[in-house]
């Protein structure tokens, strides 16, 4: 069941890439110059919002474009399973999100951003029922973070999420958090915007 997740995850961002390049040709290339298209890949550590120990990691996937001023949107496709608490006899959260971003105009080599997007959400939960230990939800994020240029193609990445499962086994919310670290990789290279414009 992890091993499908994870390679969900993987098309997911395929998809995403493809998606950015294709759009990235369309543009006249003398104006924009190509679109920025990234990629990137991290590590989350999440507070679950579910049952004692409430505290997993696991990987994440991203591809990103951006679009206009900073303005952009990207997919991410995560998998939190890592380290399952003692106390839940089963968890595993996984989300498949797309969503628009706004990059704010550098200062030095640090570039902060903020992401709202939405998605699919699964859950896998302890049940005393064995046919109902899975279930899938509407899932809202909201997050922003900071990356940190290496290079000119490279950035070091740190973003802090918030989520909304949606009606999760009732009318309420499932609100799982996290931080995630990673690292982006611009496949053009980073289009630099000053912090005076």
């Amino acid at each position: 069941m992890r091993m499908k997740a994870m390679l969900t995850a993987i098309a997911v961002a395929a998809v995403g890439c493809a998606a950015g390049k294709l759009t990235a040709q369309v543009a006249p290339a003398a104006r924009v110059g190509g679109f920025p298209i990234s990629v990137g890949v991290g590590m989350s550590g999440y507070y679950l919002d579910y049952g004692p120990g409430r505290w997993m990691e696991g990987p994440v996937i991203r591809a990103g474009v951006g679009l206009y001023h900073g303005l952009g949107v990207d997919f991410s496709a995560r998998s939190i399973f890592m380290n399952t608490p003692s106390e839940l006899t089963r968890m595993q959260q996984n989300t498949f999100l797309a969503g628009a971003f706004y990059d704010a105009p550098h200062i030095g080599r640090v570039h902060p951003f903020v992401r709202f997007s939405g998605g699919l959400g699964t859950i896998e939960f302890p049940s005393r029922n064995p046919l109902y230990t899975r279930d899938s939800y509407t899932v809202y994020a909201a997050g922003g973070g900071v990356e940190y240029q290496l290079t000119r193609k490279a950035a070091l990445r740190a973003e802090y999420e918030y989520q909304f499962w949606k009606d999760f086994q009732s009318p309420r919310y499932l609100n799982p958090q996290g931080v995630t670290l990673g690292v982006n990789y611009y496949l053009r290279g980073r289009h630099v915007r000053p912090h005076h414009q």
